[in-house]
């Protein structure tokens, strides 16, 4: 039985403004809505199921167009294909090409915006992006990221790892944190070529026997009340900062950031905020006699306990640093003293102290991950006893 096609003119579908279906043929509609607007219909039978494709509006697909959709939607039939599911699978191939197109430049931005707000500090965020700028982006930042494989991540590398070694190892972490988000977002589907273990540690040397990890320089535990006894001869407030770090061994960091809305003095207590600790874990410092005495001595309690230019300006990690270095102490980092603490509280034969309790005073985390969720307390009360006595020994403030 024959039908007919190419019913419709041009003429028709420019002046027809009466809502309904108009057919052209072989499943091609002109389909004109109540509000006047005029788009293309292809109907057919797929699997015993009417279904119907948009073609596009009459402004931007006119009818020689529309019949041409509509010849290429019949080939698709003939070949036992839908034409929706056809249209489908191609847009979701475009959208997998362009994937393909975004950079590794535009995931390290967009990782390093969506973290920057759960770091601790803009100094954090600015290294993500100097590194990345300095390592990463002149070799492949403007490759795709689905392109970055594993020599590619090597060929980064490699120039640092025995020169700059705790550079590249920071770095390469931090590829491998990118390259996931990019998998996540689906702009990859391979393996992360950045993982160190079972991949990178085969082609690269262990950064440790590189470059073994140092610790902070720290001042033998026997040398304290000397050292102490010299430090309180220096005036200003990076030295009172230096000698109240030391007896709440606390870091540098902390102690520069110590607000006095932390401060109770009444109860001798220095709560410091989660946000400001390593942990991420609420820390609460017991302050020992000296560390009162320090305090008390403070004239104003706004802004900084130990600022900068002014209340509000944060004192430099590099003003502590130059108090060292005044005393002819570069041998020694202010960040060491939490090692002296540390090494007298376990070496000094008068204590009895726990490890516990020292780790809490050092606000560690305790390596057994099940005890640490029975222990759900920071042992305070021992803990004031302990810096009580790490203050008398360190030497009583005349």
């Amino acid at each position: 039985m024959s039908y007919t096609i190419n019913k419709l003119s041009a003429i028709k579908v420019r002046s027809v403004t009466r809502p309904g279906m108009y057919g052209d043929g072989a499943g091609l509609w002109l389909q004109v809505s109540k509000s006047g607007a005029k788009s293309w219909i292809f109907r057919y039978d797929f699997c015993g199921r009417r279904r119907e494709m948009g073609l596009g509006s009459c402004h931007t697909v006119d009818l020689a167009l529309a019949r041409e959709k509509a010849k290429q939607c019949r080939l698709v039939l003939l070949e036992k294909r839908d034409p929706i599911d056809e249209r489908d699978k191609a847009r979701a191939e475009y959208v997998h090409q362009q994937a393909k197109r975004v950079t590794f430049d535009e995931c390290a931005s967009a990782y390093i915006s969506a973290h920057r707000g759960s770091w601790k500090s803009a100094k954090h965020a600015a290294q993500w992006e100097t590194t990345i700028a300095a390592y990463v982006s002149p070799i492949i930042g403007a490759m795709p990221v689905a392109d970055v494989d594993t020599a590619l991540v090597v060929k980064v590398l490699r120039p640092i790892w025995t020169t700059k070694t705790e550079t590249a190892t920071r770095l390469r972490g931090r590829i491998e944190s990118i390259l996931d988000w990019a998998t996540t977002h689906k702009f990859r589907h391979d393996e992360n070529p950045a993982r160190w273990r079972g991949h990178l540690e085969n082609l690269l040397a262990n950064p440790n026997k590189i470059a073994p990890v140092k610790n902070h320089p720290a001042l033998p535990w026997r040398e304290i009340r000397a050292f102490i006894t010299e430090l309180r001869k220096r005036e200003g407030v990076s030295a009172r900062a230096i000698e109240f770090a030391i007896l709440t061994a606390c870091r540098s960091g902390e102690v520069r950031g110590a607000r006095w809305s932390e401060i109770d003095m009444d109860a001798k207590l220095w709560t410091i905020p989660a946000e400001r600790m390593k942990a991420g874990k609420e820390h609460r410092v017991p302050l020992s006699t000296g560390a009162v005495f320090i305090l008390a001595a403070i004239e104003g309690r706004s802004g900084f306990v130990f600022p900068g230019r002014d209340k509000e300006t944060l004192l430099s990690d590099m003003s502590l640093t130059s108090v060292l270095r005044r005393m002819g102490r570069t041998d020694i980092t202010v960040h060491g003293f939490r090692s002296t603490f540390r090494d007298w509280c376990s070496e000094y034969d008068k204590n009895s102290f726990s490890r516990e309790v020292c780790e809490h005073a050092l606000a560690h985390g305790l390596p057994d991950k099940v005890e640490a969720a029975y222990r759900r307390g920071d042992l305070l009360e021992k803990r004031v006893v302990l810096m009580q006595a790490w203050a008398d020994y360190c030497g009583s403030v005349e």
